[in-house]
């Protein structure tokens, strides 16, 4: 057996100093601004990657860092091969999401699903079609003069979408499900998660006893139970060891929510860009925007007791960081790694299981009927990329998803001016607009949080309310300037 090689000071040094450095927003600005995705904080941490894949053989190393010091696999194959021989032998914790500045938040935990075939199948697709139809049409109605879809507007409709889905057409409208799955989810590995997550399936669990036909619920109760669904009422009736449907209808509802909200409208913005990889259809802009721009790009796994692979000892303590979406070289548009391993086969790009999530393959099917909806069967011509822009022979690193603005012309629609060019001085107007309504949408809520009568009573208390009440009127007058300017940009 054999120890995993330590990478150089220098490495660990230039790897750290481009963690750290993605905390402060402004030091990539230069390098972007030049085209030099290199010298970016993103691209110097996949350059030292790329780096020890050369130097290393592609054998895992060990890199320190101020934020830890991790076992990283340098290929897909590797992460798979570790991953799976921990799992195997019982040895990983559950897994963290580590963002690029280092910062770790949690991941729901992962709960295998009971289900005698995968859920892609057994899902029909009346569970698709019906209600992710129903919300994508009322959230095309939410469109802007421009055409244009907000992520303000994109966010709870797609989460309003995939709760219809999941859990059924009277769940679509319970923002508190969602809100509470949220919270379990950062919760994920501290004291706090297991009340939370009880609250979670609690307020799941009407849904599973009376579940909707047309959703994921009943698919799972009737997997349980047989063809009575109500008998899902006496405790739900799983098979031993099959585990709560609570745990696992939640664990679809968040895997399905990221990929409906996030991974969807990255895949609409490749095919509006002309990504010529995104032109074969729903199917391919899904793939390639999960190979692209996986939400859970990169997953630390703690290990609690020591396993063997391939001849390397992984000793307790060690964490393994699983970077599938950093492993991409910052100097190879084509990526040089292969794609990203599939749901059913390898750590997901969906959730943190390091073998693989079925969950997943729903997901994907629900984020393919969200891009065919918007490419296909809206009666609407091609999405078209406001912002940012997009090149579709240069790829960025990342792209965030609240960061997108695509617009979803119509046919015959009056007075619509046609989208700009995403690298045109009008492309800013819209942008600018979208900001002007984020300033009217705040100066009302401050203007209604003035008028709570708590304010009332002392001296204190009126002071406050009057100086809520000029912040709103500094925001109305902002909003009025940044229209002014999106005119003159679109002039």
């Amino acid at each position: 057996m054999t120890t995993p090689a330590t990478a150089l000071p220098l490495e660990n040094a230039v790897f750290s100093a481009a963690l750290l450095a993605r905390r402060l927003p402004w030091s990539d600005a230069p390098a972007r601004a030049l085209g030099l995705d290199s010298l970016t904080c993103e691209g110097a941490a996949r350059g030292v990657l790329a780096h020890l894949r050369r130097s290393r053989g592609g054998r895992p190393v060990r890199l320190r860092t101020p934020i830890g010091s991790f076992l990283v696999p340098l290929g897909p194959a590797d992460t798979a091969g570790i991953l799976a021989a921990g799992a195997a032998a019982d040895a990983l914790a559950p897994a963290v999401r580590l963002d690029e500045a280092g910062r770790r938040y949690g991941l729901h935990p992962h709960h295998p699903l009971p289900l005698p075939a995968a859920p892609a199948d057994a899902l029909p697709d009346a569970a698709l079609a019906g209600p992710l139809a129903g919300e994508l049409r009322r959230l095309a109605s939410d469109r802007r003069d421009d055409q244009a879809l907000t992520w303000e507007a994109w966010r709870p409709g797609l989460l309003r979408a995939a709760r219809g889905v999941v859990v059924g057409a009277a769940a679509a409208e319970d923002t508190l499900l969602g809100e509470m799955l949220r919270r379990a989810a950062e919760a994920a590995g501290s004291h706090a998660y297991e009340s939370r997550a009880a609250a979670v399936h609690r307020r799941l669990a009407p849904y599973l006893a009376d579940p909707d036909p047309d959703s994921l619920a009943a698919v799972l109760a009737r997997s349980a139970t047989g063809p009575a669904v109500p008998a899902a009422r006496a405790g739900h009736g799983l098979p031993a060891g099959a585990g709560r449907p609570e745990e696992a209808l939640a664990h679809i509802l968040a895997v399905v929510s990221e990929a409906a909200v996030t991974t969807a409208l990255q895949a609409l913005a490749l095919t509006a860009a002309g990504v010529p990889a995104a032109a074969g259809g729903p199917a391919a802009a899904v793939a390639l925007a999960l190979d692209r721009f996986p939400p859970v790009g990169a997953a630390v796994h703690p290990v609690r007791s020591p396993f063997a692979w391939e001849g390397l000892a992984v000793a307790a303590g060690t964490e393994v960081l699983a970077a599938p979406g950093w492993l991409r070289s910052a100097t190879d548009p084509a990526g040089g790694t292969g794609p990203a391993p599939l749901p059913g086969g390898g750590p997901s790009p969906l959730c943190g299981s390091p073998t693989g999530c079925a969950a997943a393959a729903v997901a994907v099917r629900v984020a393919e009927a969200v891009v065919r909806f918007f490419t296909e069967d809206a009666e609407g011509a091609r999405p078209a990329l406001l912002a940012p822009a997009l090149a579709p022979d240069r790829m960025p690193l990342t792209l965030a998803p609240h960061t997108l603005l695509l617009a979803f012309p119509t046919p015959g629609a009056p007075a619509a001016a046609p989208p700009a060019r995403a690298d045109t001085p009008a492309s800013y107007a819209a942008p600018a607009r979208a900001a002007a309504d984020r300033l009217d949408r705040h100066a009302r809520s401050l203007a209604a949080c003035a008028a709570d009568a708590g304010w009332n009573g002392n001296e204190t208390g009126e002071r406050f309310r009057m100086r809520l009440l000029e912040h709103a009127d500094r925001c109305t007058r902002a909003a009025s300037d940044v229209r002014e300017a999106a005119r003159r940009l679109a002039d």
